[in-house]
């Protein structure tokens, strides 16, 4: 079960825990993508924080991340992603079902995302606590209940932004160690990667659109 949260990283969040922030320990970096780990009091699994930059703003990184009915396109093994609730621009409720390989049981979770800024940074946070009803458990489904993480969207200058995404989260069930160590290899880089290409394809879209409106 060691690190095995990074299995499931990014794709659900509420705050970890104060203790973590300040003894994260570099685990990986790739293309400026840095993955660090750091062990939480009273937990076997390990925490884990990626953080990388982009060019783009913060609006556009809320927006991507609000878009919640498409996180399949860049949420590395995300099965599904549904919008249950839109409570309004900042606010909202969705589904998602974690894809893992047979025969190890899929994870799913119904989690609450809420966005805010700070009015002199201009960072945004966006916490995205998991909560229980709204969809039945599913046979054969593993449900997460225990997830604690967060985003934060700091504007660097220039329409560059560096994204900060922390979680701790206990997966339920187990997990054989081949798995663990290949999504632990993989995962957070190929998410911040997705990023990157998702933030491209909108831009690209919005250039299309304006010039057609000429």
């Amino acid at each position: 079960m060691k690190n095995i949260l990074l299995i499931l990283v990014l794709v659900i969040g509420k705050l970890v825990p104060a203790s973590a922030q300040s003894t994260w320990k570099l685990n990986t970096e790739k293309d400026g993508i840095k993955v660090y780990t750091c062990a939480v009091p009273e937990s076997k699994i390990k925490a884990v924080k990626v953080e990388g930059t982009f060019n783009a703003t913060p609006a556009q990184l809320v927006d991507l991340i609000m878009d919640v009915n498409t996180a399949a396109d860049w949420i590395y093994h995300t099965k599904s992603s549904v919008l249950i609730k839109q409570v309004s621009a900042t606010e909202l409720y969705y589904y998602s079902e974690v894809n893992l390989p047979w025969p190890t049981a899929n994870r799913d979770f119904v989690a609450h995302l809420i966005v805010s800024q700070n009015p002199e940074t201009k960072t945004v946070t966006i916490a995205g606590p998991v909560v229980t009803g709204f969809v039945a458990p599913k046979q054969g489904v593993v449900r997460i209940t225990d997830a604690t993480g967060k985003w934060l969207i700091t504007p660097t200058g220039n329409d560059q932004v560096k994204v900060e995404y922390a979680i701790h989260l206990d997966p339920g069930g187990s997990l054989p160690s081949w798995l663990v160590n290949m999504f632990a290899a993989e995962g957070p880089i190929k998410i911040f990667k997705g990023i990157k290409v998702q933030l491209q394809k909108r831009a690209d879209k919005n250039s299309v659109l304006a010039s057609a409106e000429k």
